[in-house]
């Protein structure tokens, strides 16, 4: 079965960096897109940064950009997102997505930023 997990949260100051992971396993990984959502409290869950399955194409949202990279390995399919120059506002539960005719989600990890 599709099993997505997520790692990598944590506690950071404002201007930090993480780097966050997802594991994928239970289907063939290069062949599908990947993308990191997030949570924060009392707010929707919204799309962060997209991935295609080559890893050739990249996608983020403006609050992101210049400041989060996504990347993948197809060897470890493990997608990443990392995060620099983090702000309050960063601070959210972050999962990974499986792009497709059915999506997945991972469980989540939680990001916090604060001094």
């Amino acid at each position: 079965q599709v099993q997505l997990v997520e790692s990598g949260g944590g506690l950071v100051q404002p201007g930090g960096s993480l780097r966050l992971s997802c594991a994928a396993s239970g289907f063939p990984f290069s062949s599908y897109g990947m993308n990191w959502y997030r949570q924060a409290p009392g707010k929707e869950r919204e799309f962060v940064a997209g991935i295609t399955g080559s890893g050739g194409g990249t996608n983020y949202a403006d609050s992101v950009k210049g400041r989060f990279t996504i990347s993948r390995d197809n060897t470890k399919n493990t997608v990443y997102l990392q995060m620099n120059s983090l702000k309050p506002e960063d601070t959210a539960v972050y999962y990974c997505r499986r792009v497709g005719l059915r999506t997945y989600w991972g469980q989540g990890t939680q990001v916090t930023v604060s001094s």
